[in-house]
């Protein structure tokens, strides 16, 4: 089986916010865990051998800012504090100025633009100074959004977001919204069961996309704890265009028809036919954005018995009709 790398480079800048690299990164672990087909492979670089972060902990043998490195990686800046909450004496406001300026200054020589950037909170303050920014769309925390804007005024940014990407580049919001971006990459790369799993293991409520107002589908009905619903959940989502009649999937995790009927709706908030046609529909408005396949090929895809069941289908869950989910011309 071959296995795809992604080397990942973890920027940490003096007074890193500890949550911002600990949230993403253990979403990056349990990935690893959850699947084969893909590993990150992580680099923790700063200006300083060692540096103490938000609360006190001390960050020692941190790799230096590169040279260079590999084109497909993907370059993680973290974000910082303005005060150490019990270790005020170790802060050396002069070394701190310089430490930021030489990550800013690695960023804007050996970053650029070409590659994939991911910023944690107010570590997109240390990509705008670099003009990775500069004609993109972003958003930060938002105690750091004026900031944003002045230091890059070329850009376009945008408050009461979780994340947002433009070209490759991918800024998010306060602290725990770096989280929600990292399970959101995940997800792209691995699949939907793959990061339901992630959330589940660390025991995350899925929040909605970066500018989404509505839960994904397929993350929608997994705010719950119950392993047999979890089960049947997975083995669904691993196959949405599958028959999944209520005795096959009670079979398959070990609970009676009437058993799984009940703790579906009592933890889901749906029955088990309506999570099924949500998975589908979701399933149907990816093939429509990312391909040209027609209505008839699209339905057959994800389970439906035609175009006209596809639609009826899509009814139940969106006003607008199907081809609006067309992508391009």
């Amino acid at each position: 089986m071959s296995v795809r790398t992604i080397p990942v480079l973890v920027v940490l800048p003096p007074r890193c916010l500890l949550l911002d690299v600990a949230g993403p990164l253990e979403v990056l672990r349990r990935a690893n865990l959850e699947q084969r087909e893909l590993r990150f492979e992580v680099r923790y670089v700063a200006a300083t051998r060692a540096l103490t972060c938000s609360i006190g902990l001390r960050m020692d043998r941190l790799g230096p800012l590169p040279r260079r490195m590999p084109a497909d990686a993907l370059v993680l800046i973290a974000g910082s504090v303005d005060e150490l909450a019990f270790a005020d004496a170790d802060r050396q406001p002069a070394r701190d100025a310089a430490d930021e300026q030489a990550i800013v200054d690695w960023l804007r020589r050996s970053v650029g633009r070409g590659r994939t950037v991911v910023s944690i909170c107010s570590g997109a303050l240390l990509a705008a100074r670099a003009g990775l920014l500069d004609d993109r769309l972003c958003t930060t925390h938002f105690d750091c959004c004026a900031e944003l804007a002045a230091l890059a005024p070329a850009a376009r940014v945008v408050e009461n977001r979780l994340y947002v990407e433009d070209q490759g580049c991918w800024t998010s919001a306060g602290v725990t919204a770096g989280i929600d971006l990292m399970l959101h990459l995940v997800g792209t790369w691995t699949g939907p069961a793959c990061v339901a799993a992630i959330a589940r293991q660390l025991v995350i409520y899925l929040r909605r996309g970066g500018g989404d107002p509505q839960l994904s589908s397929w993350l929608d009905g997994r705010n719950h704890l119950h392993p047999v619903v979890h089960r049947a959940q997975d083995l669904i989502a691993a196959d949405p265009a599958a028959a999944w009649p209520l005795d096959r999937v009670a079979a398959a995790v070990g609970a009676s028809e009437r058993q799984l009927s009940r703790l579906f709706n009592q933890h889901t908030g749906m029955s088990l036919p309506d999570y099924v046609n949500g998975l589908r529909i979701a399933l149907a408005a990816e093939l429509l954005g990312q391909t040209r396949l027609d209505m008839d090929r699209v339905a057959e895809r994800c389970g439906f018995g035609s175009a006209r069941q596809l639609r009826r289908a899509w009814r139940r869950l969106h006003a607008t009709p199907p081809r609006q989910a067309r992508s391009g011309p």
